[in-house]
């Protein structure tokens, strides 16, 4: 094999890797499913250990990138056809969230409704209502997807395909990390299109209505200029495979 073929054959994986991102058309964030069920005291037990690990392994993945990023770049210089694999291969990482993106938007927060003074719930609630839950950040998050937005992100975790948001309880796990309320969701889009969709949306509706009974925290607000960092994990692959040769 030549060093041309050689450093092709090295490459094959980050081609697949690009290619596999562009050719998810769904995000699980759009597609999971409420969590207020009985799993809360199993997975909470499991978090600490958990974002230990991936915190090291987030470490491994940025050295190994740049490893990648390097001989990528001197394959590149001599081969054309690596080059020409590497050009297509970035064109598509904006779309599939690898690169932080910079325009007008939207920033909407959700949070627990306020505690009061004598520790009371509001009349006829219990205590799951006056909390945000999964199925609340995910209409919204689904909604602004339906929207047409460029990008969106939570908690500045930017969301890519392989996304799922969960939670435990009231707290919010993604990516391997956990956050508490308020949640905030940011997009890079229109507006008034984002505002509109989540208006029409039957599962923003649902949550709105517990905003007026409970007193959920719930606000929209445009804004004239969102960065987005880039997705900084490693995506899971479930059909990609690299290509032999």
């Amino acid at each position: 094999m030549t060093r041309g073929g050689a450093a092709w054959a090295a490459l094959v994986p980050v081609v697949a890797l690009a290619a596999g991102l562009l050719f998810a058309t769904s995000s699980q964030t759009a597609q999971g499913t409420d969590l207020r069920g009985g799993e809360a005291t199993e997975l909470s037990a499991l978090i600490p250990a958990r974002e230990d690990v991936v915190a090291q392994q987030e470490a491994q993945l940025a050295a190994l990138q740049a490893q990648v990023q390097a001989l990528t770049d001197q394959a590149a210089s001599r081969d054309g056809d690596v080059a020409a694999a590497r050009d297509a291969g970035e064109a598509g990482v904006l779309s599939a969230g690898l690169v932080a993106l910079t325009g007008p938007g939207v920033e909407i927060t959700l949070d627990d409704a306020p505690r009061r003074p004598d520790g009371s719930l509001p009349i006829g609630a219990q205590p799951d209502d006056v909390v945000i839950h999964q199925s609340d950040v995910q209409a919204v998050v689904n909604a602004v997807w339906a929207s047409g937005a460029d990008a969106v992100a939570i908690m500045d975790q930017r969301l890519i395909a392989t996304s799922a948001v969960r939670c435990v309880g009231n707290v919010l796990l993604l990516h391997g990390r956990t956050w508490s309320p308020p949640f905030v969701v940011t997009a890079i889009g229109d507006a008034d299109a984002i505002r509109a969709q989540l208006a029409a949306s039957p599962q923003v509706q649902v949550f709105q209505q517990a905003v007026e009974d409970y007193g959920l925290g719930f606000a929209v607000q445009a804004r004239g200029e969102l960065t987005l960092p880039a997705y900084d994990g490693q995506p899971a692959m479930e059909y990609a495979t690299a290509a032999a040769g």
